[in-house]
């Protein structure tokens, strides 16, 4: 009766994730992995490479060149940060402790993967709202925007970023942790994980930059239909503005279509008594994860600085010789 439960458990714990078995009431990588759990691997080690490369190119070329080092790219080079360690940090822990696995088993480095996800997508998420804030000054307020966002005040947001994004990662943890020992009876640890913890790292900061991007957008329209009383300096400013907002409004589009389905897959089931297949919820946490590599992508797509940053990076220019003052546009 024993052994038949056992495999039971293993056929579905194989269903849930297909690199994994339970021998002996143990979960654990498979010594005989299947095509689909090597392409699969394969698949998230490449994802895990081009987030780090991606990142990195960012982060190099924005220190590097100083046409670069704007408030704006500051928070630029937080966000990249952030999805760097992505890379290096959370690809390699959740593949190792996957959510299937960790559902089984579940050990202090489930509870460090589960915790560092939160904190660098809460980061990832605060640093886009601190963009759209920056956003929102340079085009609704340019008169103002030297003034209010110094670099002095961009260090301030993005130490406000990664101490939040901390803090709501160690909490839910911790709410977690309290909510597995005592079951049904923790309310407030149940609402701290599937509400307090979502609503503050995700829900209220993405609706906050819609707010904030659909202010920018009707100024913008505003400052289109008036474009032909500037001078062109100005008209070129005005341009080279709106360019950057659209692609970090186009950053965030993309941040909100990868994040929003695992979010609400976390969120409501708890309160329905309805439960998310677990291959669902885990292949919605990859995409989000996916997200971190598809920045650097869209930088690459729509900047012409930063195609003309990578190749001088690539080529291994900048090792020959001082370019730190390239004018890349």
């Amino acid at each position: 009766m024993e052994s038949k439960v056992t495999v039971n458990r293993t056929e579905v714990v194989t269903g849930l994730h297909p690199c994994y078995v339970i021998e002996d009431s143990n979960y654990r990588l498979t010594n005989s992995p299947s095509i689909a759990c090597v392409f699969l691997y394969a698949f998230l080690a490449l994802l895990s490479i081009f987030t780090i490369c991606g990142n990195l190119l960012v982060l190099i070329a924005v220190i590097y060149f100083k046409q670069l080092q704007t408030p704006t790219n500051s928070l630029i080079i937080s966000l990249a940060v952030a999805d760097l360690l992505v890379g290096i940090l959370v690809f390699p822990l959740s593949m190792a402790f996957s959510l299937s696995s960790c559902l089984y088993h579940e050990g202090l480095f489930c509870k460090v993967r589960y915790s560092v996800d939160i904190s660098l997508s809460t980061c990832s998420i605060l640093n886009l709202c601190c963009i759209s804030v920056d956003r929102y000054y340079a085009i609704c307020q340019p008169l103002t925007y030297q003034t209010k966002i110094s670099h002095h005040v961009v260090v301030i947001m993005i130490l406000v970023s990664w101490g939040v994004s901390g803090i709501i990662g160690i909490s839910v943890t911790i709410a977690g942790l309290n909510n597995g020992k005592c079951e049904e009876s923790c309310l407030i640890d149940v609402l701290v994980e599937n509400a307090v913890g979502p609503v503050l790292s995700f829900y209220l900061p993405v609706i906050t930059m819609l707010c904030i991007y659909l202010k920018i957008f009707c100024v913008a329209r505003r400052q289109a239909r008036s474009i032909q009383n500037t001078t062109k300096s100005g008209e070129t400013a005005s341009k080279k503005e709106r360019k950057a907002t659209k692609t970090l409004a186009i950053v965030l589009g993309v941040f909100i279509l990868c994040w929003t389905p695992f979010f609400l897959s976390i969120t409501f089931p708890p309160f329905t008594g309805d439960s998310v297949p677990v291959p669902v919820t885990e292949t919605l946490n990859w995409l989000t994860l996916a997200n971190s590599m598809l920045n650097p992508f869209i930088y690459a797509f729509f900047y012409s600085w930063f195609r003309s940053a990578v190749r001088m990076i690539i080529c291994g220019k900048i090792l020959h010789g001082d370019f730190t003052n390239t004018k890349l546009f």
